[in-house]
């Protein structure tokens, strides 16, 4: 890789010759870039400037996600600059989306583009004419010479079926796509991850689409973050890139721009809001203060084969249900959990892949057998207000082990209860599949649906208080298909069931 000394003794040949700077520009983004837009930038590149550089150049990467610290130039980089060096260099795009958060931004883009193109002299002389016209899609703008377009889209709109004459999108930016209140609640960032994943995404030419995303850290559980993840456990193939203001061990980034400690410490009384610039400038997640829940008190872990070598208790169900299967109610939420140890040793594992439906009561009865079925369930907890009464009763005339479990305190006081199990380990979670539930738990509160973690809180409070003694009866047997009567097969009855018959 050239140093910038070597970079910048290049473009020194290329501004006195037209010829080669042409020729170099349209084969190289990162000369392309200091020919024609270097004006955008006040600083020497950093390292991390030119890796960007690289990785837009090779066509090999067709998914490059970039978390940067605000003002870090990525937008400039990988936004302004390589949509229009993909369609005039030697890429030669036909067809690029530019996809925001908002079409008020969606507009901005347009305009600082075309500004660019009309009063760029350099760049018109040499690769032009760059005349634009508008397109039929309204925020568009068509490069004749090219036979090419540029649309700025918004996450308000739908991108299925847009083209450019033949053309479908090869080059999809997403550019800050998200804010504070899109990722407030789990519902939100579903929303922005399914318009990119199955609306976006699915409208490019899937053959040669080149994807770049690109933002800061708004939330853990935002779509980047969930880019970062599918790439890093190999779900999704792509490079992800972090380039914080500052690095865990302290070293700064762009030391051009800021020289030293000072010139950070002046960033941040800029800022003037820690929380934002932690997350925003340091890419680092900050912990509430009012959180029950912290996100560094979460521990995974691989539940082990149950054995009595392991003092295997068995495995337990919690059940928040809700009958409504209307789009905004509450959803019917079971969590299982197979518990090892008594007292003070207990582990508890929680298993992937709860359930978390908008389900009517036969569905609810339903999925609780099934679970209790292929967990080898000992003792289903329900919590019993209302009309969950009526599922208790009808678990139990089935013969399933079902208890009704009255709450006590509000939501947030039973989520608190149990967090010190948490915070110990006591309270393990598969290492995958558990993702919604230690989003509810640690947002809590910030949520619009708290049933996982209402579940939750009642099925480790239950837990505990069964085990907190060793249990000093022999197994009691049921029926191992409670509905079928057939006490052949038999399966041990739990102490708490004990407790509460005898």
């Amino acid at each position: 890789m050239e140093t910038e000394k070597e970079i910048q003794a290049i473009i020194e040949i290329m501004v006195k010759d037209q010829k080669v700077r042409k020729v170099l520009a349209t084969q190289s983004f990162k000369l392309f870039f200091g020919a024609y837009l270097g004006h955008y930038i006040k600083y020497p590149f950093a390292d991390f400037h030119f890796e960007m550089f690289n990785l837009a150049q090779d066509e090999n990467n067709k998914t490059i996600v970039i978390m940067g610290a605000r003002n870090s130039a990525k937008s400039t980089i990988m936004n302004t600059a390589l949509s229009i060096w993909s369609v005039l260099g030697e890429p030669k795009m036909k067809f690029v989306v530019i996809a925001s958060r908002t079409q008020l931004k969606a507009k901005q883009h347009f305009m600082n583009m075309r500004k660019e193109l009309e009063s760029n002299i350099l760049l018109k002389n040499d690769l032009g004419p760059l005349k634009t016209e508008d397109s039929q899609w309204g925020t568009s703008i068509v490069l004749s010479k090219y036979d090419a377009q540029i649309t700025f889209a918004s996450a308000e709109q739908s991108l299925r079926g847009m083209r450019y004459k033949q053309y479908r999108p090869d080059l999809l930016i997403v550019d800050d796509i998200e804010d504070s209140d899109s990722v407030r609640t789990i519902d939100g960032r579903n929303q922005t991850y399914s318009w990119l994943t199955e609306d976006a995404i699915p409208a490019g030419d899937l053959e040669n689409l080149r994807v770049v995303l690109l933002g800061t850290l708004l939330h853990e559980d935002s779509v980047i973050m969930r880019f970062k993840k599918d790439i890093e456990a190999k779900r999704r193939n792509g490079i992800f890139c972090n380039y914080p203001l500052m690095d865990a061990t302290g070293k700064i980034l762009w030391k051009a721009k800021y020289p030293n400690l000072a010139a950070v410490e002046a960033e941040r009384m800029r800022v003037g809001n820690e929380k934002a610039f932690t997350q925003e400038f340091l890419l680092r997640i900050v912990s509430d203060h009012e959180r029950v829940i912290h996100p560094e008190w979460i521990q995974y872990g691989e539940c082990p084969m149950p054995t009595t070598a392991n003092r295997y208790r068995g495995a337990f169900i919690g059940v928040d249900p809700a009958i409504s299967e209307e789009k905004k109610s509450a959803c019917t939420a079971m969590i299982v959990a197979k518990v090892f140890g008594w007292g003070k040793d207990t582990k508890i594992y929680i298993q992937p892949y709860p359930i978390n439906e908008r389900i009517g009561l036969p569905t609810i009865i339903e999925r609780a057998k099934y679970l209790y079925s292929n967990y080898n369930v000992k003792t289903i907890y329900v919590e019993d207000v209302g009309f969950q009464k009526g599922l208790v009763q009808v678990l139990q005339e089935k013969r399933y082990p079902a208890l009704g479990v009255r709450p006590q305190g509000d939501k947030r006081a039973r989520l608190a209860l149990i967090s010190h199990h948490i915070k110990n380990g006591t309270v393990q979670f598969a290492p995958r599949g558990n993702e919604e539930v230690v989003m509810q738990i640690v947002n809590f509160g910030s949520e619009n649906y708290m049933d996982l973690a209402d579940a939750l809180s009642m099925l480790v409070s239950e837990v505990m208080a069964e085990g907190s003694t060793y249990c000093p009866f022999p197994d009691i047997h049921g029926p191992d298909d409670p509905e079928s009567g057939d006490d052949d097969n038999s399966r041990p009855i739990t102490y708490g069931l004990l407790k509460k018959k005898f």
